[in-house]
């Protein structure tokens, strides 16, 4: 991949895609992971308004650590930047007080948090005119699903997600992205004891896109045994399971002589 030229080009998508929706720039979530914080250096380069958010909820605090740091470097390197605190603890407090007991599993709650922030970036680009930049990678948007539905899901545009996570660490070396963040290991910072992407999905992103590629390329998956028949059913079983997130909402549609 020439990282030069993939930037040049994600940055003139996003200044156009902009311009062609008659908006000021681009709202972000920051994380303190690598595809917020290289989505966010790629919507400053392009000159437009851009509004980052730290939004923690319960946060493991490395990770709030590196959102902070990340902000301040934006803030220094882009004129054009505003970085900005949202603890949502309180409100999140508020949903767990208000819905029922037994319907607050740990997965459910996970997700209700990047929903919440998912409604809090709206409410910014709404207010300030903005897009809502997407943050989502290759894999996770189209191999896995690991992402929630109107969640992180919810975004206007998605500028890396022809990316897979081994190249977004190469376009954030490129571009400059702090280093701790390149070399932090993936979290969607979903969970109280920070638990990694890895621990929750049970391969790395360099074995689940080895399993994407292998499937594009239409090789032969009978003759796979160890270590990749097992990732390989993993990213499978996973694919199969999150269709529901890829794929257009389902329609009804009325037969045309039932409406006469």
């Amino acid at each position: 991949m020439n990282a030069k030229k993939v930037s040049k080009h994600i940055t003139d998508w996003l200044r156009s895609s902009a311009s062609k929706a008659g908006l000021d720039g681009f709202v972000i979530g920051v994380s303190g992971g690598i595809d917020s914080a290289v989505t966010s250096a790629l919507c400053a380069m392009t000159g437009k308004k851009v509004m980052v958010f730290n939004m923690p909820i319960y946060q493991n605090a490395s990770q709030f650590d590196l959102s902070t740091r990340h902000i301040a470097w934006l803030e220094e390197t882009f004129p054009n930047v505003t970085g900005s605190l949202i603890d949502l603890t309180e409100a999140f407090k508020a949903m767990e007080d208000t819905l029922p007991s037994e319907t607050q599993d740990h997965l459910t709650m996970a997700n209700a948090r990047a929903r919440l922030r998912m409604t809090t970036l709206y409410a910014m680009a709404g207010h300030y005119k903005l897009l809502v930049a997407g943050t989502g990678n290759k894999v996770e948007d189209f191999g896995v699903g690991f992402y929630t539905k109107y969640g992180d899901g919810g975004v206007d545009l998605s500028p890396i997600a022809d990316l897979y996570k081994t190249e977004v660490w190469t376009l954030g070396k490129e571009i400059g992205v702090i280093e701790d963040i390149v070399k932090a290991s993936p979290t969607d910072g979903l969970w109280d004891d920070g638990r990694t992407d890895e621990d929750q999905i049970g391969a790395s992103y360099k074995e689940l896109e080895w399993s994407m590629e292998h499937l594009r390329m239409k090789k032969d998956t009978s003759v796979l045994n160890g270590r990749q028949k097992e990732v390989m059913d993993l990213y499978q079983k996973l694919n199969r399971a999150n269709q529901h997130k890829m794929q257009p909402i389902p329609v009804c549609k009325i037969p045309e002589e039932f409406m006469n």
